[in-house]
């Protein structure tokens, strides 16, 4: 009996065909079929790359009458390679119900990594990248969007959104009144095309910028925006001086500081001041005591 075949997912240029890797290469010229989002799309592509592997639609609309007959020939042993238009598929793109079916009924699944508008965004946007959310396409919807947004405005994490081209100033919009005119972010478009453009600002100067420039709105939009700042969470000042009363008793003012610091949230500076300033404190305290805070 012929052994099943492999479900390989590969992840296709954003916008420069340079960019389709050499094993991306071979592992769409290997399988039987590909699975892809646009055909007509997918075969300029594999035209540009010399490939003449069989395409299959696969996209929003037929994801669901696609999965039994791809299933079907994984069983028969056939290597199927699964693309979106750009990028890594799954991300705001299809292919989730025939990955997760695939994954269930025991199929081989392998990745062939490359492009996504994604990382390519967070690594030119100037802003922290070491906690992300991605949170695809916001809802077209006015009042859904901002409701989004609202959830997401004491979001610690740098936010990654796509937009299409005739709702950005609308989004930029709602993004700084929902978030805050102030939030530092990109907007990044056309990544890796001839007219690529990284835009950096708060949100308040992307918005204006927006309505002045007409190429703001043009081509693939990538929109990357910093996290909220933590805020300092508020001190309680009667259980600080409680601690720092107990704690006084047994330790010198940095030490019983830095230890209240940590039991009560409050800054160490202000258990400090407390420390040094009450009755009774300095007669624990010593020189080096004192050089334990600034």
């Amino acid at each position: 009996m012929k052994a099943p075949g492999t479900l390989l997912v590969v992840a296709t240029p954003i916008g420069n065909l340079a960019d389709l890797s050499p094993r991306a290469r071979e592992s769409l010229s290997g399988v039987a079929v590909i699975a892809a989002e646009d055909t007509r799309h997918t075969r300029t592509l594999l035209q540009a790359a010399g490939v003449a592997t069989p395409l299959l639609s696969l996209h929003a609309h037929n994801e669901s009458q696609r999965v039994p007959e791809l299933l079907a020939r994984l069983a028969a042993g056939e290597n199927v390679a699964l693309v979106s238009d750009a990028g890594t598929p799954l991300l705001s793109d299809p292919g989730f119900e025939l990955v997760s079916r695939a994954a269930a009924a025991g199929f081989d699944i392998r990745t062939v990594p490359g492009p996504s508008a994604i990382t390519a965004a967070l690594a030119v946007a100037g802003l922290p990248v070491q906690r992300f959310a991605f949170e695809g396409f916001l809802p077209a919807r006015a009042s859904e969007r901002r409701a989004t947004l609202a959830s997401l405005a004491h979001e610690a994490r740098t936010l990654v959104f796509f937009e299409a081209p005739h709702r950005i100033q609308e989004t930029l919009a709602d993004l700084a009144a929902e978030l805050g005119g102030e939030r530092p972010a990109a907007v990044a478009r056309e990544l890796t095309k001839t007219h690529e453009t990284v835009y950096r600002g708060t949100l308040a100067q992307l918005c204006a910028r927006a309505q002045e420039e007409e190429n703001f709105a043009r081509g693939e939009i990538t929109i990357v925006v910093r996290g909220a700042a933590r805020a300092a969470a508020a001190v309680d000042d009667a259980q600080l001086r409680r601690v720092m009363g107990i704690l006084l008793k047994e330790m010198p003012p940095g030490r019983a500081a830095a230890l209240a610091a940590q039991l009560t949230g409050a800054p160490r500076a202000a258990a400090y001041a407390l420390a040094t300033g009450s009755g009774g404190a300095r007669e624990h305290a010593s020189p080096a005591d004192d050089q334990e805070m600034p």
